[in-house]
């Protein structure tokens, strides 16, 4: 942020009409901490009603954490699309895959519709295709629920990380198994990552590295995902 210029503002949504996942809370702390420290400002809510676009027009990005199921009606579908069209910013956190499962455009926006997970939490290792996170020669093992996804979006989008299914049983999408990805549609900018069920995530610092790379990019401060 140049100095004098006025801070980029987060969205942050958590509205849910499926499961709720008792990370939220920690979800929106976390994000909180990272974008003060990026120089951002957060602001979280559960109502709908903030998309519509004069609402929308005063963030720079907008972070589903952990949304499920049917969160907005058609007319705040339709201000969200153009939102992200103009060139806003999306980022989604875990759940925001299992989210408007009849809306194909966020279908595409997500870039995979959760299917399934595995019972229970998965103890794996992710593996980063570009740098940013991890330093060099750094393993990231992780317990977390990991998402198998209805179709693999890597053609679709640009994967920033995969899990090794080897580590544990329940897997389905095979030796390759994205899991945190970025993408540019239109003249916007989307960010997701399956990762952030549990609470414990949230206090993670290579965790919080990765949720700061995707708001840098989701928000337009940075063109690297």
């Amino acid at each position: 942020m140049a100095p004098g210029s006025a801070p980029l503002r987060i969205l942050v949504f958590t509205r849910t009409s499926g499961w709720r996942h008792d990370s939220i809370p920690d979800a929106i702390a976390a994000l909180r901490g990272i974008a003060g420290e990026l120089g951002m400002e957060v602001v979280a809510t559960e109502d709908a009603t903030a998309f519509s676009p004069a609402s929308l027009a005063a963030y720079d990005a907008v972070v589903f954490a952990s949304t499920t199921r049917d969160v907005l009606d058609e007319g705040q579908q339709a201000a969200f699309e153009a939102y992200v069209r103009d060139g806003g910013g999306y980022l989604g956190i875990h759940a925001a895959a299992d989210t408007e499962y009849d809306w194909p455009w966020y279908g595409e926006l997500v870039g995979a519709w959760f299917a399934n997970h595995p019972e229970g939490l998965q103890a794996t290792q992710v593996r980063f295709e570009r740098p940013g996170v991890l330093v060099e020669g750094e393993t990231w093992p992780v317990i977390d629920e990991i998402y198998n996804y209805r179709r693999n979006p890597r053609h679709r989008v640009q994967v920033i990380a995969t899990v090794d299914e080897t580590s544990y049983e329940g897997g389905t999408m095979g030796d390759d198994h994205p899991i945190a990805w970025c993408h540019r549609p239109g003249r916007g900018r989307a960010w997701y990552t399956g990762l952030g069920h549990t609470r414990e995530m949230y206090a993670d610092p290579r965790f919080r590295r990765h949720l700061a790379r995707g708001l840098r990019f989701a928000s337009g401060a940075d063109a690297a995902c």
